[in-house]
């Protein structure tokens, strides 16, 4: 399925990790954090497996999944960012390829375990070419574990942004608005089935603050 999003802001999500690139691990933010907590702590199994990684960024959960992965292909638009993941990750079984995940990947079809995609959604305004690839690359039975900003934080006004440690700017990467059930129901209609949702929130958070990050994990169906 083709993506409909426009071709500007495509050019404007990579031209903005491409600026974040140089300060984004060290940059204080505490979405990134959590989802990293999560992935290590509740994500899916990934020993011996051959894993996707959808928007790997520098590497923050790439490193993890190539400890124990049988292999690794991590696809990033940013290509500022893919350059600080590969000098993090040497490993022969990791391959990192520059790719808009809303575009077709360059991927052979039903050679993967699972699919993993941390905090991208938010830049893809269709999810329907993702999740129908996703059901390309996965075998039967695979697995898809999405990680994302909640959607009740955006509806917040949350958003991934980064001040430019050049220029001072304060950086908006461009962002769309999916709904819990947009994910899920968009998903049951590209032939997947839900195995677990979940929201979660720092430990340290405010009494009565929305949850951070929303987990989807679903199955390929076999059929």
């Amino acid at each position: 399925m083709p993506s409909d999003q426009p071709a500007d802001s495509i050019s404007q999500v990579r031209s903005a990790y491409d600026r974040w690139s140089s300060h984004y691990d060290t940059d204080h933010n505490r979405t990134r954090d959590l989802d990293a907590q999560i992935f290590r702590t509740h994500g899916p199994s990934v020993r011996g497996r051959a894993v996707l990684e959808l928007g790997c960024g520098t590497g923050k959960n790439t490193e993890l999944l190539a400890a124990t992965c049988r292999e690794v292909t991590a696809l990033d638009i940013s290509a500022g960012m893919l350059a600080i993941a590969r000098e993090r990750i040497t490993a022969s079984h990791v391959q990192f390829v520059e790719q808009d995940i809303s575009a077709p990947w360059p991927v052979p079809s039903a050679t993967i375990d699972l699919v993993v995609s941390n905090l991208v959604l938010e830049h893809v305004q269709d999810l329907r070419p993702v999740y129908a690839e996703a059901a390309r690359v996965l075998r039967k039975g695979g697995k898809l574990y999405l990680s994302e900003l909640h959607p009740m934080r955006q509806l917040r006004g949350t958003q991934a942004r980064f001040t430019d440690t050049e220029s001072g700017d304060v950086v908006h990467v461009p962002a769309f608005h999916h709904s819990v059930s947009e994910f899920v129901n968009t998903a049951l209609a590209s032939g997947f089935t839900l195995r677990a949702l979940g929201e979660w929130l720092e430990d340290d958070a405010v009494p009565g603050a929305p949850p951070r990050i929303l987990t989807v994990y679903l199955v390929r169906s076999a059929s």
